[in-house]
């Protein structure tokens, strides 16, 4: 079975418009101004904080205030297309082969 939803490019482009409207926007500025990566809850300037959707559009998520957290880089980068409950399960698996 294929982990993803199939998101048609229309509806991907969309929330992807969204996704630039809701970077301008004061909630996000706040959210960012905060300065904490949502995943490894490290301090960053806002600057180095990138949008992140909890739930991937790739895999059904939406452009939503619920949906969208600050994260840094390394963590963006690595979640990818991950949903949450893969992202917890990598983050487990990484720590015990620590």
């Amino acid at each position: 079975m294929d982990p993803y939803v199939s998101v048609d490019e229309e509806t991907l482009r969309r929330e992807r418009h969204k996704t630039r409207a809701l970077r301008q926007s004061q909630w996000w500025k706040n959210r960012i101004g905060q300065g904490l990566c949502y995943y490894c809850n490290e301090r960053f300037h806002p600057k180095e904080l990138t949008l992140d959707h909890v739930v991937p559009l790739v895999r059904g998520g939406r452009t939503t205030k619920g949906n969208c957290v600050p994260a840094c880089k390394e963590c963006n980068s690595r979640k990818q297309s991950m949903l949450p409950l893969e992202w917890d399960d990598y983050v487990e698996r990484l720590s015990r082969e620590k």
